[in-house]
């Protein structure tokens, strides 16, 4: 999520184009969904990330056919779903190794499909989408295997929650030196909110869910922050690259899942393997 300039517009949303009521309103049933299976019955949480990771593949695959390259949709979303199973029940090599299966079977799936033109272009493309976001979100069932694992997951998507929600605060009000010209929006003003939102709030879940210590949450907090930012610059970098505004139109007031995901998977793995240092 970018953070904005200040000021709205008569239609309800930010001068920017983003509905706010209706950004608000997505994302309150989004945590209704998350928190309704993570505290639950965790194997539906892993449905949930699926089916959400899955859309986000999807949008991926349509955006890189607007340049023709082309991504096999089917045998990445059985990857998708393989790594998230191998990784619950299997561990870490588990996914590693199904992981580096579908990879070759995109590249054998490309040599038999459209000939030698762009092979090396669209397998390279193929083997990225399998990677980001497939691959990253499969660390959220490593993340929720532990008997504590919904509280470890609460707390990443907190964390990178209040990311996006510190950068836009801060960026609205504050924001004035550009961090960057991938995304000429985002201003160190609004990076500062949300490490701020971010150790605050990974200090206080951890401390209160996992019994750790006040270091530590902030530690994982700030990190979030880094690299929530990170992803979002990531995605901004693609979607320049290929020349479109959003990923997608699913979500209104935040466009497409892709939008949304994209601070989520470049956070989960260090989040992921700092939780499992410290507990």
């Amino acid at each position: 999520m970018e953070e904005r300039t200040a000021g709205t517009s008569s239609s309800g949303g930010s001068r920017t184009g983003r509905n706010l009521p209706a950004a608000i309103a997505v994302g309150l049933v989004l945590a209704g969904l998350v928190l309704g299976t993570v505290y639950t019955i965790k194997e539906l949480f892993l449905l949930v990330v699926a089916g959400a990771v899955g859309v986000g593949v999807l949008e991926l695959v349509k955006a890189f056919a607007t340049r023709d390259i082309k991504v096999p949709a089917a045998p990445v979303l059985a990857g998708l779903v393989a790594m998230q199973v191998g990784a619950y029940w299997g561990g870490p090599r588990w996914l590693l190794a199904t992981f580096a299966v579908f990879a070759f079977v995109l590249l054998i799936w490309r040599m038999f499909s459209d000939g030698t033109d762009g092979y090396v272009r669209d397998a390279s493309a193929s083997v990225f989408t399998l990677f980001y976001p497939a691959m990253l979100s499969a660390f959220v069932a490593l993340m929720l295997y532990p008997d504590d694992g919904n509280h470890r997951v609460l707390i990443f998507i907190a964390v990178t929650v209040a990311s996006d929600i510190g950068g836009y605060v801060a960026g609205v009000l504050f924001g004035r030196h550009q961090l960057t010209v991938i995304s000429p929006k985002k201003t160190w003003e609004g990076l500062a909110g949300s490490v701020v939102a971010c150790t605050a709030v990974g200090a206080w879940l951890v401390t209160w869910l996992l019994d750790g210590q006040l270091w530590q949450g902030a530690l994982i907090g700030a990190l979030a922050a880094l690299l929530a930012t990170v992803g979002d610059l990531v995605e901004s970098m693609i979607k320049r690259d290929l020349g479109i505004k959003d990923m997608g139109t699913i979500l209104p007031g935040h466009g497409g899942l892709m939008d949304r995901l994209d601070s989520l998977v470049t956070t989960l793995v260090p989040v992921w393997l700092l939780m499992t240092l410290f507990f």
